[in-house]
C-alpha cells in the first residue's frame, strides 16, 4: 500500500520535472526559430546589398540590356494623293526612273520564285539597299525596311524608300498601291490578291525588308 506522504511527493517530483522539460523544449524551439529568422534576414540583406552593388542584375547573362529605339514614323499623308501618270508592268526604263538612278545592275540574280532574273540597285552597297527585281514573270520592289534601334540617318533613307515605292505602287496600281504601301508600312501582309488591275503575289515589310512582288501574268478580275 503507497504512502500518502512519498505518494505526494513523486507526484509533485515528476510535476517539477515535466515542468522543466516544457521549458527546455519552449527555449529549444525558440532558439531555433530564432535562428532561421535571423537566417533568412541574413538572405535578404545580402540579396539587397547584391543588387545594389550590381544595378545591372536583370541585364542578360552575357552583360547586355534590351535596347530599345524609337518606332520610325511614316508621314503617308504628306507623300500626296494628286493624280499621278499611269505606268504599265512591261514599262521597265519608266519604272526604273522611278526609283532614280541605277548604280548597279547583276544579271545574273533571280526573282521571287528563283526564276534567272536581272536586278537593278539604286544605292551603294555599303547603304540601306533599294532594289527592282525584274524577270519574265515577276516585278519585285524592294527596299531597307528601318528597324526602331537605327541610327537617324538610316531611319530618313527607309523613309524615302517607302516614299518612292508609295508613288510607283500609285503608278502602276493607282489609289489601291499607295494604301497597298500604307498597309505593308503599318505591319499587313498581302498575299495573291488582285489590286489595282494588278496581281500582288506577296506584299509584306518585317525584318528589316519590305518586298513588294507583282506577278506580270494577266491580273485576275477578283481577289483569290
Amino acid at each position: 500500500m503507497w504512502n500518502k506522504s512519498l505518494q505526494t511527493l513523486m507526484v509533485s517530483t515528476i510535476m517539477a520535472v515535466g515542468v522543466s522539460l516544457s521549458a527546455c523544449n519552449s527555449n529549444t524551439e525558440s532558439d531555433t526559430a530564432a535562428k532561421e529568422a535571423g537566417a533568412d534576414n541574413s538572405e535578404q540583406t545580402a540579396a539587397e546589398t547584391s543588387k545594389a552593388e550590381n544595378p545591372n542584375a536583370n541585364a542578360d547573362l552575357d552583360g547586355a540590356t534590351a535596347a530599345q529605339g524609337t518606332p520610325v514614323k511614316y508621314d503617308i499623308a504628306s507623300w500626296g494623293t494628286a493624280k499621278v501618270t499611269s505606268l504599265s508592268i512591261d514599262e521597265l526604263k519608266k519604272i526604273q526612273s522611278a526609283f532614280g538612278k541605277v548604280v548597279s545592275t547583276d544579271e545574273n540574280s533571280l526573282d521571287y520564285a528563283s526564276n534567272p532574273a536581272s536586278k537593278y540597285r539604286f544605292m551603294q552597297d555599303d547603304a540601306p539597299y533599294l532594289d527592282l527585281i525584274d524577270s519574265e514573270k515577276y516585278l519585285e520592289l524592294g527596299w531597307y525596311f528601318a528597324n526602331p534601334t537605327d541610327s537617324d540617318k538610316e531611319k530618313e533613307i527607309s523613309q524615302n524608300h517607302a516614299k518612292k515605292a508609295y508613288q510607283l505602287a500609285r503608278q502602276l496600281m493607282g489609289d489601291e498601291g499607295g494604301k497597298l504601301v500604307a498597309d505593308m508600312l503599318g505591319g499587313q501582309i498581302a498575299k495573291n490578291k488582285t489590286i489595282g488591275g494588278q496581281k500582288v503575289e506577296l506584299a509584306k515589310c518585317e525584318f528589316y525588308s519590305c518586298m513588294l512582288v507583282i506577278n506580270k501574268s494577266a491580273a485576275q478580275t477578283a481577289d483569290k
